[in-house]
């Protein structure tokens, strides 16, 4: 608490003498910072980099009375600092249209809310044609398809549905995690059928895409996942839930398939499709690839410039 405020304190300090048309700050940190221009004309907005706080909070309450294990999540004092931030705020900055709903479903006025998803350097992710045509080989002949996670192994990204659903399909696929793990799932991963990697630097992850048939993300909650931008680039279907940015980059059988949280069924469901449907899941390794449109952090400074500009000429009218 004491470094939020401060941080919020020491930022309205410094902008106190600067003529300002707006201020782009991010949540939890802000709240003493909008006040203090509250008398100014002044654009004022938060960027919430996951869904509603209070929608995050109860998914990992539940989270964790499903695991049986504590879980990290924000505090009563978060979640009602940032709750004031939002009704400051004149416009609120979410990465996906999951945390769009999760503020509209808390109360928010849809008014306020701006989804502007993040860009990603991802030219070294981009899969070659024979980066795909390989793929596709390794598919059509029947090996073991390779199924890719990237990001952290913990309860709030699914950790205890990814062991259900790699534990159930052992010996006709195989799985990779890369990523940090979590304490609280240690003795969980001793469980797992699936090859641990630890964090890999950026340069090393390109090549582990290339060497995936398929990338799985059974997240339980998140905002926008980096990871999801690389495989949609390295071309590679993605198995994800809704809860995160995956339906706003993902169509149907075209790129991948989207599957309740907290199903591993679903998951392990559609997996076998894809073991015993070789031919069609090329295709959608082919249909992933061809129509990949990347979003690079131009388009979203556009978007964020754009955006600002709307709201100062109706407030200025």
């Amino acid at each position: 608490p004491f470094i939020h405020r401060w941080f919020s304190k020491w930022a309205a300090r410094k902008l106190s003498s600067i003529e300002l048309d707006a201020i782009h700050s991010f949540s939890g940190i802000s709240e003493e910072l909008l006040l203090s221009v509250s008398h100014r004309p002044v654009v004022k907005s938060v960027v919430r980099g996951s869904a509603h706080i209070r929608t995050q909070a109860r998914l990992l309450e539940d989270e964790g009375a499903r695991c049986g294990q504590p879980m990290d999540r924000p505090s009563a004092w978060r979640v009602a600092r940032e709750e004031r931030e939002y009704k400051i705020a004149d416009m609120i900055f979410v990465l996906s249209s999951f945390a769009d709903r999760s503020f509209v479903a808390e109360g928010v006025p849809p008014s306020k809310i701006r989804t502007v998803p993040l860009g990603s350097e991802l030219s070294r992710f981009c899969a070659s044609q024979d980066d795909i045509e390989r793929r596709c080989a390794r598919i059509q002949a029947g090996e073991p398809l390779r199924v890719l996670t990237v990001g952290s192994f913990s309860f709030r990204k699914g950790a205890l549905d990814l062991v259900e659903i790699a534990n159930s399909l052992h010996g006709r696929m195989k799985f990779r995690m890369v990523g940090d793990v979590a304490r609280n799932v240690l003795d969980l991963k001793t469980s797992a059928k699936i090859e641990f990697m630890p964090r890999q630097p950026q340069f090393s992850l390109p090549s582990i895409y290339r060497e995936a048939d398929l990338f799985l993300f059974p997240t339980i909650e998140d905002g926008y996942a980096v990871v999801l931008a690389q495989a949609q680039a390295a071309g590679l279907p993605i198995l994800a839930t809704p809860n995160c940015a995956a339906p706003d980059i993902l169509k149907e059988n075209e790129n991948g398939w989207i599957l309740p949280i907290r199903n591993p069924a679903a998951f392990i469901e559609k997996l076998e499709w894809c073991d015993t449907n070789r031919g069609p899941l090329a295709r959608v390794v082919r249909s992933a690839s061809e129509n990949y449109q990347p979003r690079d952090w131009s388009q979203v400074a556009t978007e964020l410039i754009k955006t600002y500009e709307q709201w100062i000429r109706k407030d200025r009218v």
